[in-house]
């Protein structure tokens, strides 16, 4: 049974907040919003018959490029939401989807906006199949975020912030690094003060997948109230994230 609600083009599920998924403060982790997110965008591509199993037979299968995300009101251990998301089509090379969180009373808690791509798991590069374009025209006027998520640039004033190996419980069923874990690296890199302060907006670019055994090099840099972090493996970016709080 899929345990997502359609209406149209509209996927939405209800839920409540579990304390694993909250931080110190009991709030809602950036990285379990975005587990949220990929959970329920992989019900509504089922769906509408172009998620995982339908693209794994083809040995193909969706990955997260881009990720833009505003932090707009607090959610926190126990709160009842609703999660909302919907295919907004092809824009260049990527797919786009958007996410809504809303509470208890249709007040948006946070709203992001990500863009796809397709790679074929043999080659690991990325496809554009024929069948899955013409699947995806869709016409789609509702926006959480209206602009595609951007491009993070980083800065040439980078400090070194440690490193990280990829450890087997970050691998996820595409056999690289889950999307959310780049986040976590980012946010364990700054000082501790800044790492607990509630997030206002994250965009974050995964520009090469990294595997178990990888020795991600973290550096990053302060500019006013917003960090950027990035990680390079064998000194090619793997991520970039921008952070504001």
């Amino acid at each position: 049974m899929t345990p997502v609600h359609q209406e149209g083009n509209i996927f939405s599920q209800q839920l409540c907040i579990p304390c694993y998924q909250t931080d110190r403060q009991g709030l809602l982790k950036p990285t379990a919003f975005m587990d949220m997110a990929q959970e329920i965008a992989y019900w509504a591509a089922e769906a509408l018959g172009f998620g995982y199993d339908s693209l794994h037979v083809h040995h193909t299968a969706w990955v997260l490029a881009r990720m833009h995300i505003r932090f707009l009101r607090p959610v926190s251990w126990r709160d009842s939401v609703t999660l909302h998301t919907w295919h907004k089509g092809a824009s260049g090379l990527f797919y786009l989807r958007d996410f809504l969180l809303r509470d208890d009373k249709g007040e948006t808690s946070i709203a992001a906006t990500t863009s796809w791509v397709v790679m074929d798991e043999r080659t690991r590069r990325l496809v554009r199949p024929e069948d899955l374009q013409q699947l995806l025209q869709v016409e789609q006027t509702d926006h959480a975020i209206a602009e595609p998520a951007p491009k993070v640039i980083t800065s040439k004033e980078m400090e070194p912030a440690g490193e990280h190996i990829v450890t087997n419980t970050e691998i996820d069923i595409n056999a690289h690094t889950n999307n959310a874990r780049y986040v976590a690296w980012a946010i364990d890199s700054l000082p501790p003060d800044e790492g607990i302060r509630p997030l206002k907006e994250l965009c974050i670019n995964f520009n090469k997948e990294t595997k178990q055994g990888d020795c991600v090099r973290l550096q990053h840099s302060l500019a006013g109230d917003t960090w950027l972090v990035e990680g390079l493996v064998g000194g090619k970016s793997c991520f970039a994230v921008r952070l504001k709080f």
